[in-house]
């Protein structure tokens, strides 16, 4: 098995689709949600979770489940030839319902199945990929998600202030090409194909809690804690951007998306500082970089974070809160790039697919409690978004104070074949 650039790059469309839906989604449903159905903000982080919930129940179960499927197309490949293109269907109905039940039943529908080929074409990654090169390819995918979430945040946003819903019509038709790219040109590798006794998913999570040295443990102990404080502040960041920041609603998405610019241009240097300096350092680096980043969100004066610094192309007005975000895009980058690789390379390649499931389901546990906690503490501070700058830092740090005690997750350094062309 060699690590091939090109094939990771065609790999991460598959990531890049998956980014493009969720990008749109966390940018304009908080909005549609508190203009059209005129919500709370604690309804609107409850139903931020609903999705999450769905994919709670089916992210690791799928993950589990291919890594003991045969077929002829491969163990990855069937899940997205079903799930990408029920969910592209669905995405693209989202802005034309007007009836909150119809507008949850197209969500639900959205989120069952995107969750049900998320894990499968992630696991695609260690699959093709030496141990040795996996936090160099997972910064390639996550470069074409960070791709995928620019568009949809500024490309989102000016198709958003034509039609509102051009964003989600976009996304879908990306998703369909993205998923198309992947199933053409990706062949997942024979030599899994085997009769190995493949373990199910209760059983790795029990080993993951009897394990001595409790490193995989406290590994999804932080990823959870981290991603509480991310997608809190992603799934309000819209609705802090018009309330507290005092901006226009497609202004708040271009914020998002100078957010990702810059973690898009990290992706790969940290994919190779994580190789270099070891990933447990650079995402403890990344975490205090993020937290950083966010008090001094928080205890700047509305006033100086709106002061814009310059214009650039594409880009559009690049305020001071812009700058700040590009460096929580680098230290996201840095965390993010790096957490998938430690967490796949504490097992074996039979549970690759075990594993990544595991990786989401921490991941998305996160993404059921964050929005919660945050839209009551939001609503409970009579309705001020700043409040999540605060708080979010607060779950960095035990993030932080878990990670430090990880003693697994490093590349594995046996000799392995040169990168091919």
């Amino acid at each position: 098995m060699k690590f091939s650039y090109p094939k990771t790059f065609l790999l991460g469309f598959g990531f890049f689709g998956v980014s493009v839906i969720w990008g749109t989604y966390n940018a304009f449903v908080p909005l549609i949600l508190a203009n059209k159905f005129n919500l709370a903000p604690a309804w609107i982080g409850f139903f931020m979770t609903l999705d999450n919930i769905a994919a709670l129940l089916i992210q690791p179960p799928v993950g589990a489940w291919s890594d003991r499927l045969r077929t002829p197309l491969g163990r990855r490949l069937p899940f997205i030839l079903i799930g990408a293109p029920v969910g592209a269907l669905v995405f693209g109905l989202i802005p034309l319902v007007n009836a909150l039940p119809l507008f949850v039943a197209c969500t639900t529908t959205l989120l069952l199945s995107m969750a049900f080929w998320r894990t499968p074409v992630i696991a695609l990654m260690p699959d093709i990929t030496p141990s040795k090169y996996r936090s160099q390819a997972n910064g390639i995918i996550n470069f074409m998600g960070g791709v995928g979430s620019i568009i949809s945040f500024l490309g989102g946003a000016a198709l958003y202030e034509m039609n509102k819903a051009y964003p989600f019509w976009l996304g879908s038709a990306l998703v369909i090409v993205a998923s198309l790219m992947v199933l053409i040109f990706i062949r997942e590798p024979k030599e899994y194909l085997t009769a190995e006794k493949q373990p199910g998913i209760l059983q790795s999570v029990q080993e993951v809690i009897n394990d001595p040295d409790k490193s995989a443990l406290r590994m999804l102990a932080a990823i959870f804690f981290w991603f509480v404080a991310y997608n809190a502040i992603e799934a309000f960041f819209t609705l802090y951007a018009t309330n507290h920041l005092g901006v226009a609603e497609a202004d708040g998405a271009r914020l998002l998306g100078q957010l990702s610019l810059l973690f898009v241009l990290f992706a790969l240097p940290s994919g190779y500082i994580g190789g270099r300096f070891g990933r447990r350092v650079t995402i403890m680096t990344g975490i205090t970089l993020m937290a950083i980043a966010m008090l001094v969100m928080y205890f700047t004066p509305v006033e100086v974070l709106t002061i814009q610094l310059t214009r650039l192309p594409v880009l559009g007005a690049v305020p001071v809160i812009g700058l700040i975000l590009m460096v929580a895009g680098i230290a996201w980058a840095l965390v993010n790039i790096n957490s998938l690789p430690m967490v796949v390379d504490m097992t074996t390649t039979a549970r690759l697919g075990t594993y990544t499931g595991l990786y989401y389901l921490a991941s998305t546990l996160a993404a059921i409690t964050g929005p919660n906690i945050n839209g009551w503490i939001i609503q409970l501070g009579g309705r001020n978004y700043n409040t999540i700058m605060f708080v979010a830092p607060i779950f960095m740090l035990v993030a932080w104070v878990l990670i430090s005690g990880v003693k697994r997750g490093e590349a594995h350094l046996a000799a392995e074949p040169v990168p091919a062309d």
